[in-house]
């Protein structure tokens, strides 16, 4: 009989893969958004360009920002619990090796197993074992602000170059229609990547995330034709 693999799960990507997902989406959508706006307004090439490559540095710094924050608030309650249970460890040791066993028995365990298994990871590490069956903190799970800050700039910078390099690349008369193609072309591809990644259904995550970058592109362009500056 052939075991199971346990490389198969895939719930240790959860942390990295939505900042890598949120970051890489937010910097195609948002900066081809601009793109395509101000191309629809009527702005020069270089206008378009200068203007993409603005959107591009503030919204790293941006997700950037916002990450750390998030996550660093997020960090601050997992240390000050973490704070509480070496409080509780030490004050009242006891009582947390009967919350301990309580927990296993209520996931299963008969109550003479789950006392044992309790007074065994108490031994090894007792707020460990707290941390991760009362109060829900592993190392994988951890947060790490800077570590999100990070992947989360570098993916909106690697998703906002597919518009900037389109709007580069592309004729002045069509940079509107080539930055919108490639666009949507790019959020098919990175919605099926994380479907993939995530063991969800790929065309259903690619459908999904190309709705919307379609849906963004139809309203910038029109806010763009609002404000016509061609000459």
């Amino acid at each position: 009989m052939t075991s199971r693999n346990p490389g198969l799960h895939r719930s240790h990507r959860a942390g990295w893969l939505r900042a890598a997902v949120l970051g890489a989406n937010d910097g195609i959508v948002s900066v081809a958004g601009v793109v395509v706006g101000i191309a629809a307004a009527g702005a020069t090439h270089e206008t378009i360009l200068v203007t993409g490559v603005a959107a591009t540095v503030a919204g790293a710094f941006s997700m950037a920002a916002g990450e750390y924050v998030s996550v660093k608030s997020q960090a601050d309650t997992e240390a000050a619990d973490l704070d509480v249970e070496r409080r509780e460890l030490r004050e009242d040791p006891e009582a947390e090796l009967d919350e301990l066993a309580a927990i296993y028995r209520r996931r299963g365990l008969d109550p003479a197993l789950a006392r044992t298994v309790a007074e065994q990871l108490t031994r090894h590490d007792a707020l460990a074992a707290h941390a991760r069956d009362e109060l829900g903190i592993t190392d994988e799970l951890r947060a790490r602000p800077v570590q999100a800050a990070v992947s989360s700039a570098a993916a909106f910078c690697a998703g906002a170059a597919l518009p900037v390099l389109a709007a580069l690349l592309a004729p002045r008369a069509h940079v509107e229609a080539v930055v919108a193609a490639a666009t949507v072309a790019g959020l098919l591809l990175s919605g099926s990547a994380a479907a993939a990644l995530g063991g969800a259904p790929v065309l259903r995550g690619a459908l999904r995330v190309g709705f919307w970058g379609v849906f963004a592109m139809l309203a910038a362009s029109a806010v763009g034709r609002l404000f016509d500056v061609a000459a």
